[in-house]
């Protein structure tokens, strides 16, 4: 599916919808639907109970969105947490000047890839990859122009060099997508933090910050919750929350916006064996992507050439959206910046006596951190199908199917009576629905013909579609209807719990990986 139909879904479905729509909405700005909603809640579970539950060493806490303004001084957001902004003096359009050095380069990489994927449909199993990247000319030409732009916008941007993101995009004669012009005004940082004022205090000292991230409220109570929680290196802190960046171009709907959740846990472990734990963490949260039904082809790692301020080592997890691989989940060495930084300028020790070494330090971290509405919009993009299927009569036709884990799905089971016009089927589907929705969410559906309503709930992702039809009244069974073959199976109405079990209840899923 093309990413206008994803889109297009996810508001016909009740997944996501505009922000303040009736005032001509709110640019990057979205509400989540009552689809939306439940899809959301799921893949949040799903993370804290793979991250808190799974581990008897990770705890969860829920920071405030408003810190003390000197949170952010010391973890540098005051005064590095820009970027490079460019406009185009003809269609009036603002541009991230990296993303657009960074889309000319993906234009290249797709060269050399387009070039390789030809050469192996000719040569088939004799195709030798690392030999022919090295030695077909147009490829290495690519290849080798593709390392040094890349190369230097991680040396400008770590540089702040500004004057040589313009000459960067002088010289490849990058044009503003909108228009076509290369008519550019000069780069210039632009700070992502919302501000505000504490009360009715003006002024400096009255400035609030909405967090632009939500790992310092994890730092911040580093030393509580290890004392209270009576935790021993390595240990980790998890939280879900709210996030908010002022972007300078917010786009491609819920992938980059204004406000948006983030899922991070920050391990705390020992100086000097944290490049250790960063490969465990690495190799798990692949681990946890893929246990969802994500295929090893729409996920790859991707090293930072331009590592944070804080960090020693740091890498993406990208997905192949439908508009390209891009980060889906970060795994960052942060060494131990941000305690040693709070330490120093509130003046309050922020270190860990460890009785195995008899001494204390300032810990290192290792974060995972995970967009879920960028999560959200994988698993959209990565469920939604159109198929060819058999209709009842025989023929044909054309559904659009969400093959969400059942797990995760907004809605687990449909309860449909057969028909409407019959007290006793109605009433035997509603006393099944009232009894399996204090098991999962269920959804009780009887408009519109039966094949009509199997679309309906196909199309947001129920694994199971319960029937309830003439038969039932004598037999007390029920047909369960399988969303992703369409296989249909005669079950009695007190097994219906038993046999939904094992492939809803997300403790399977936790157990397969």
């Amino acid at each position: 599916m093309d990413f206008k139909q994803i889109v297009s879904h996810a508001k016909e479905y009740g997944f996501i919808y505009q922000s303040s729509e009736i005032y001509d909405t709110l640019a990057a700005v979205y509400d989540y639907g009552p689809n939306g909603v439940e899809l959301k809640n799921n893949i949040k579970e799903y993370w804290w109970r793979s991250m808190v539950q799974r581990h008897e060493n990770i705890v969860g806490i829920d920071a405030a969105i408003f810190m003390h303004p000197k949170t952010w001084k010391a973890s540098g957001h005051v005064d590095a947490f820009n970027d490079p902004l460019i406009d185009n003096k003809d269609s009036k359009k603002r541009y991230r000047a990296d993303v657009l050095i960074e889309e000319y380069i993906d234009k290249i990489d797709a060269k050399a890839e387009k070039e390789i994927d030809k050469a192996a449909g000719r040569f088939g199993d004799q195709f030798n990859r690392e030999q022919y990247i090295t030695t077909n000319d147009r490829v290495v030409k690519y290849l080798a122009e593709k390392d040094s732009l890349t190369k230097r916008l991680a040396e400008a941007m770590k540089k702040g060099d500004m004057a040589d993101l313009k000459k960067m995009i002088e010289d490849l004669e990058i044009a503003c997508p909108e228009s076509g012009s290369r008519n550019w005004t000069d780069v210039r940082q632009f700070n992502l933090m919302f501000s505000t004022q504490l009360g009715n205090i003006a002024g400096e000292e009255g400035k609030l910050y909405l967090r632009p991230e939500t790992a310092q409220g994890i730092f911040l109570n580093f030393l509580n919750v290890q004392k209270t929680s009576r935790q021993k290196i390595p240990f980790g802190i998890a939280q879900i929350g709210k996030a908010f960046r002022n972007e300078i171009v917010a786009r491609q709907f819920i992938f980059r916006m204004r406000e948006f959740e983030q899922m991070e846990m920050q391990y705390f472990v020992r100086p000097g064996d944290e490049m250790e734990w960063y490969e465990y963490w690495k190799d798990l949260r692949l681990k946890w992507h893929m246990a969802l039904g994500t295929p090893a082809s729409q996920l790859r790692f991707h090293d930072h050439d331009n590592l944070a301020h804080y960090a020693n080592a740091a890498v993406d997890i990208q997905f192949a959206f439908p508009f390209g691989f891009k980060e889906l989940e970060g795994i960052h060495s942060r060494t131990d910046f941000d305690l040693s930084s709070h330490q120093e300028l509130s003046g309050k020790k922020l270190q860990y006596f460890d009785p195995e070494l008899e001494k204390s330090y300032v810990p290192y971290v290792v974060e995972t951190s995970i967009g879920c509405d960028r999560m959200f919009l994988a698993m959209l993009s990565q469920s939604l199908q159109e198929e060819i299927v058999p209709d009842a009569d025989g023929k044909e036709s054309t559904r659009i199917v969400l093959k969400l884990h059942p797990s995760i799905a907004p809605v687990k089971c449909a309860i449909l009576p057969l028909v409407k016009n019959k007290p006793e089927i109605t009433e035997k589907a509603k006393a099944i629905f009232n009894d399996l929705k204090f098991f999962t969410q269920c959804q009780y559906d009887e408009k519109d013909a039966i094949g009509r309503r199997y679309r309906r709930q196909d199309a947001i992702g129920t694994p199971f579609c319960i029937t309830i039809d003439f038969d039932s009244l004598d037999d007390h069974s029920v047909t369960i209807r399988h969303r992703d073959t369409l296989a249909q199976d005669r079950v009695h109405v007190s097994r219906i719990e038993e046999v939904l079990r094992d492939k809803v209840n997300m403790e399977a899923l936790l157990r397969s990986f």
